[in-house]
């Protein structure tokens, strides 16, 4: 809660700060990564950081926290704050680092905002800001704490057992503890951080879900190859590709993730679009192995049969299932298109939704945006409606 002495002064400059705050965040990554080169070439994302993604999705954080503290003075954005805590968890954030965030990113402040940046002012940003990292570094200890480590040793050594080309730009690798102990326990629906080292000494790290049902002595994991003409080509996943064989040894996290399968009889929708199939394989594993009789509808949209990863597979759980429901919507879908599946994109109107259902979603923006919409529309509240984003989270607060 923001003290009675910053609460007006936050709300009379949010909207200078809300209007600034892109520059203000661009500044900041400069500022930091001449200080601190290192936090680039092994922490950040690279990709991210070029495109810009990273940046807006800071700034976002900071302008809907700074928001929710006004608003719901009373509450505490918890769900904000356990996705960006899962995700600095499984890159082993360390509380130390907040300070160094926050020394650049008042300096940027002060910079981009000049003499409006008064004593008074500062402070009550401070204020802020400070809320959102302790209450960030406490979750984070909270999570290291439930995976046994100590703060940000979140590191372990993993085989490369097997690999399989699922589609033409997707390809799974099961993964061992390269000392042969079981892979550890994890939920269905979490990722883990995988980091390698790239031609030119760069350790950089990218998270990925956990495509296989926990239970067993190893970890599948399945990684699309970022392949874009307009974009440079994902770094880690194109190593990955290119490199990783059976009897190679990677660098992984342990599991974390909040977008998890609720306990419970209550009825699913699993909803997911392209590579967004991997925790969605994960819950439906879950499922099957525990011979649940929960209502489930599940729903893939892909650009075509041949892009969808792990068609089969899904297929065949959900068969296994004994109130579940697979709907398919292919943009492209050619001769190879399942009989049942439709053309174009996902209509959350064709979908018979039950009472008291749950939503995951788990895709791009665009898909997950356009679902969670209709599903509001259908009359599923908000709190059932839980997401997963593949990257900055350019969604809080919205």
């Amino acid at each position: 809660m923001l003290s009675e002495q910053s609460a007006p002064v936050v709300r009379a400059t949010l909207p200078v700060v809300g209007a600034a705050i892109g520059e203000i965040t661009e500044l900041f990554y400069r500022k930091l990564f001449d200080a601190h080169p290192e936090l680039l070439r092994d922490l950040f994302n690279r990709g991210n950081q070029a495109n810009g993604e990273q940046p807006k999705a800071l700034a976002g954080s900071i302008a809907a926290f700074a928001g929710m503290l006004l608003d719901r003075p009373d509450s505490r954005p918890d769900a904000m704050l356990a996705r960006i805590a899962h995700k600095h968890a499984s890159l082993g954030i360390t509380s130390d680092q907040y300070k160094t965030v926050h020394r650049h990113l008042f300096a940027a402040i002060a910079d981009v905002l000049g003499d409006a940046v008064t004593p008074e002012v500062a402070r009550a940003w401070d204020e802020v800001y400070w809320l959102m990292a302790n209450a960030l570094i406490a979750v984070e200890a909270r999570l290291y704490q439930e995976a046994g480590v100590a703060e940000g040793e979140v590191w372990g050594r993993m085989e490369v057992v097997g690999r399989h080309r699922e589609t033409e730009d997707a390809t799974s690798f099961v993964l061992r503890p390269a000392d042969g102990r079981p892979a550890r326990a994890f939920r269905p629906g979490q990722y883990v951080g995988v980091r390698v080292e790239l031609p030119d000494g760069a350790r950089q790290i990218r998270q990925y879900s956990l495509s296989a049902a926990p239970g067993r002595s190893d970890w599948r994991i399945t990684v699309r190859r970022v392949h874009d003409a307009a974009h440079p080509d994902g770094e880690v996943s194109s190593w990955l590709h290119t490199h990783a064989r059976p009897g190679d040894v990677l660098d992984v996290t342990a599991p974390f993730g909040d977008l998890v399968l609720p306990e419970g009889d209550g009825p699913l929708l699993l909803a997911s679009a392209g590579i967004g199939v991997t925790p969605v394989l994960s819950m439906l594993g879950h499922l099957s192995a525990t011979g649940s009789a929960r209502p489930v509808t599940v729903v893939h949209a892909d650009r075509s049969p041949d892009r969808h990863a792990h068609r089969d597979e899904q297929a065949a759980l959900v068969a296994s299932l004994p109130d579940a429901r697979l709907h398919l919507w292919y943009e492209e879908p050619g001769e190879r298109a399942p009989e049942a599946s439709a053309a174009g994109r996902v209509d959350v109107d064709a979908l018979d939704l039950p009472a008291g259902l749950t939503a995951y979603l788990c895709g791009p923006l665009p898909f997950m945006r356009a679902v969670r919409g209709d599903l509001l529309r259908r009359g599923v509240p908000a709190e059932r409606i839980h997401y997963e984003v593949f990257g900055p989270d350019l969604w809080l607060g919205r």
